[in-house]
């Protein structure tokens, strides 16, 4: 081990950091980076620190230029700085320490002169330190020297000698010119990947593309799809996901209801995917042609709309790949294929694709091809159906070389699984991810989860995707329920996440029949086109916009880090405050989480948050209905009606209005 003798710092407990430096921290454009650490030195010698930070790509194959920042001190050896990257990309930062001799002999000499010591050596020391430090100076700077270095040996200007070597002018001078020889790095390069905003706020929704036709018992088209167009830019969604969109295999095709046994003109599974029309870079013939996706995905831009597709690593019994690379996939003792199953449920529709084969690397350019096919067609963001159950490297890999050839490139995550198995999802690069919020339900459950993804090391790389249903999932909160039930489960995700998304129109009606024994939809969409009246107005519908707009016009809204939870004397109702970063945007969100009964009590405002003068009254303007309220003090009293509108988004002003 080579041993520095020099070395008398030491930097410890640096945060943010994954994994001992693994994986990237994520951040978006602008986005707030913290970077804190312990920083000591031995004895009693002032130590200084700095932040590094770069761009990773080469310029002219030579690396870019470190960019600094000084460190503060915040107390007890603990340091800390923020800074923000203004572009798309991949970023490295480190820290550097060193001991300040020049400021351990400025604290020196001001005890010293408050002692009424003789400051004739001590000033000597300044003035040695300072030619010392002449050499390294920038030619303004080393005027500046040269005249302090004179003053200080001058003995009849004592007091102002004092005077400049204690001045911010002087610390500036000698921080300026260090020794740079004499700072030690930490010894790791830490990486921050920085994503467009959508990575971090984004309103999803999901409908079938088969299911657009405006005609009873008709397969819908790409062509129909752009009528739905509309009512979802009405709604303010800026992100459409469809499930897949290929050709479905026809070999054991489900039936209605996941039935074994499809009837004549059962559409199957969508998730199915491949039959003699094509597989993964095909599209299903009753949708329509290439250039009618094209046609859709442009008209969608033009709203300020983006289409995202289903990537799902998986085949019918009839994808061309399984008889063009058998050996991608496993095959029992008795000739058959192996399908998907999850004991006791079975999926023969679908195959599932062989991770470990020894062609493994043929298999994985294929795949990524699959992404880099849709990329040309105008694809910007993917939902990756199960990626759990592939290989994490491939994922790693794949992600990587996207990001390598193509900018803004956005992967949502949809695991339903174990926790440690979505974090390493999203360390490994996936941006966005599915969550457990599908299933809390009381005011406990909610704080705990969102602590856990606010206030963690969880928070620097995993980012929540919200969502109140699925079409896999009907969730206890939703089954059976009425209107409330909706409009509340509505409210907690598009304003505890910037990023929700939700399965319509379903969510929107209302629909609310589960399968019996199971927590799915009856009569599921998956197995069947429906025909939808996407010009139906219901409350719930009215609720969307109303959020949407909400969320695109307040800054607070458009963060999931912010959110601080609010006391209340009652179980039934969660309140939570959230504010900008500019700290222009302060909102307090209060919920009735009851969607049965009104529910009452008392909140706690969290007055030092929102910088109001306990004594002070203060007008809160609620963003739903308009209503105006003047609020005093700490404590205030609300009144939900489930019935009505179960919640507040209470906008605070710091003035009393004007009557």
């Amino acid at each position: 081990m080579k041993i520095d003798g020099h070395k008398r710092v030491s930097i410890r407990n640096v945060k943010p950091e994954i994994d001992c430096g693994k994986y990237p921290i994520k951040r978006i454009i602008n986005e707030e980076i913290k970077v804190e650490a312990d920083i000591f030195g031995d004895g009693h010698d002032k130590v200084d620190a700095v932040l590094l930070y770069r761009e990773k790509k080469k310029n002219r194959g030579r690396e870019k230029k470190w960019q600094e920042q000084p460190m503060e001190f915040e107390g007890n050896d603990h340091w800390s700085s923020v800074f923000k990257l203004p572009e798309v990309g991949e970023y490295e930062y480190t820290l550097e320490s060193w001991v300040d001799h020049f400021s351990t002999w400025q604290d020196g000499l001001k005890k010293k002169a408050a002692a009424n010591q003789n400051l004739k050596t001590e000033l000597l020391i300044g003035a040695e330190l300072m030619e010392e430090a002449l050499s390294r100076a920038s030619a303004p700077n080393k005027k500046k020297l040269k005249e302090w270095i004179s003053l200080f040996k001058d003995e009849d200007h004592e007091a102002r000698s004092v005077s400049e070597a204690l001045s911010d002018s002087a610390s500036k001078v000698m921080y300026e010119s260090r020794d740079r020889n004499k700072a030690f790095a930490y010894d790791k390069v830490l990486e921050v990947r920085v994503e467009r905003k959508r990575a971090l706020f984004s309103a999803w929704y999901e409908f079938f593309p088969r299911s657009s036709s405006p005609e009873k018992g008709k397969h819908g088209t790409f062509k129909d799809c752009e009528n739905v167009l509309p009512e979802v830019s009405k709604m303010g969604f800026d992100v459409i996901y469809f499930p897949p969109i290929h050709p479905i295999g026809r070999s054991h095709r489900k039936g209605l209801n996941n039935a074994t046994d499809a009837e004549e003109g059962d559409p199957g599974s969508p998730w199915a995917i491949g039959a003699k029309e094509g597989g993964h870079k095909a599209i299903h013939p009753e949708l329509g042609t290439m250039d009618d996706f094209q046609r859709l995905v442009k008209k969608a831009k033009d709203m300020d709309i983006e289409i995202a597709l289903d990537f799902a690593i998986q085949c019918s019994p009839d994808h061309p790949y399984v008889k063009e690379h058998p050996q991608w996939f496993k095959w029992r003792p008795d000739g058959t294929v192996q399908y998907a199953e999850n004991p006791p449920k079975k999926y023969q529709d679908v195959l599932p694709v062989n991770f470990e084969t020894e062609d493994w690397e043929n298999l994985w350019e294929e795949l990524k091809s699959i992404v880099e096919f849709w990329i040309d067609k105008g694809i910007t963001i993917f939902r990756v159906d199960n990626p759990h159950t592939k290989t994490f490297p491939f994922w790693e890999w794949c992600i990587r070389e996207i990001n390598k050839k193509h900018e803004g490139i956005i992967f949502l995550a949809e695991a339903f699984t174990r926790p440690r198995v979505m974090e390493e999802l999203a360390k490994i690069g996936f941006n966005q991810s599915y969550t457990y919020f599908t299933w809390r339900n009381t005011k406990e459950e909610f704080i705990e989860y969102l602590t856990q993804l606010t206030k963690t090391e969880v928070r620097e790389y995993y980012r929540p995707n919200f969502w109140p249903n699925t079409p896999d999932i009907l969730p206890i909160s939703l089954e059976n329920q009425e209107e409330p039930s909706f409009i509340i489960r509505l409210i907690l995700a598009a304003t505890m996440s910037s990023n929700y998304g939700l399965y319509g129109p379903v969510f929107e009606l209302g629909l609310n029949e589960a399968y019996p024994g199971k927590e799915e939809y009856n009569h599921s969409e998956k197995y069947q086109v429906y025909h939808w009246d996407w010009h139906r107005n219901t409350r719930i519908k009215e609720m969307i916009s109303i959020l949407n707009r909400i969320r695109n016009e307040n800054a607070a809204l458009q963060t999931t880090w912010n959110i601080e939870f609010c006391d209340t004397d009652n179980d039934q109702i969660i309140a939570y405050s959230k504010i900008d970063e500019e700290e222009t945007n302060k909102l307090i969100i209060i919920v009735n989480l009851d969607p049965h009964h009104t529910q009452s009590g008392w909140v706690q405002v969290p007055l030092k948050r929102l910088k109001i003068e306990n004594h002070d009254s203060y007008s809160v303007k609620d963003l739903l209905t308009g209503a105006s309220y003047i609020w005093q003090n700490e404590w205030n009293y609300v009144e939900l009606h489930p019935r009505a509108v179960p919640a507040h988004i209470l906008k605070v002003e710091t003035k009393k209005p004007i009557r």
